[in-house]
């Protein structure tokens, strides 16, 4: 028998408290796909108790565009994650790059800055095809992945400030 302690473990469930409200903030560019996206998270969410009146919708022009509305949202202390939803698909130019990374970078930081949950869940594929198998054929939904992702990250952080971290 040894005598070292067992670790302390912690992970996050799907399981939230009853008053927690969720933001989805919603890139309209490829809106054909991002809806769908908008779609699987509504339907994650719901699947795990979260009522249609504890969610709200952001819609946004882009994915460039979700960085600083994730952060104020995220700031305003009204919700408990953030959900970012876009679809960026590479065309001929440089210009994927810049959106993507700069739409991951921002989310990132959104959640880093404010300790609030921000989720990234932006698909960024070679093809329109493989964004549509992204968002609900395929590949599963993304958007029902990026609500579970919130979920579980509330749910941890909740155990952790319980824990005194």
């Amino acid at each position: 028998m040894s005598d070292r302690a067992e670790p302390r473990i912690y992970e996050g469930h799907y399981t939230v408290p009853a008053e927690a409200r969720f933001a989805i903030v919603a890139a309209r560019f490829n809106h054909f796909v991002v809806d769908r996206l908008v779609e699987g998270a509504l339907d994650g969410l719901g699947r795990h108790g979260v009522d249609g009146s504890r969610i709200d919708i952001v819609n946004v022009p882009g994915a460039y565009e979700l960085p600083p509305v994730v952060t104020r949202l995220a700031q305003s202390g009204k919700f408990a994650a953030v959900l970012a939803l876009g679809a960026v698909i590479r065309g001929a130019t440089p210009h994927f790059e810049y959106v993507a990374g700069e739409a991951a970078r921002g989310v990132g930081a959104a959640g880093v800055t404010t300790g609030v949950p921000s989720i990234f869940g932006v698909i960024t594929t070679d093809t329109i095809e493989q964004a549509i198998e992204r968002a609900g054929t395929k590949a599963g939904n993304k958007g029902f992945e990026a609500a579970l992702t919130a979920l579980e990250m509330v749910d941890l952080g909740n155990k952790l400030t319980e824990a005194g971290y």
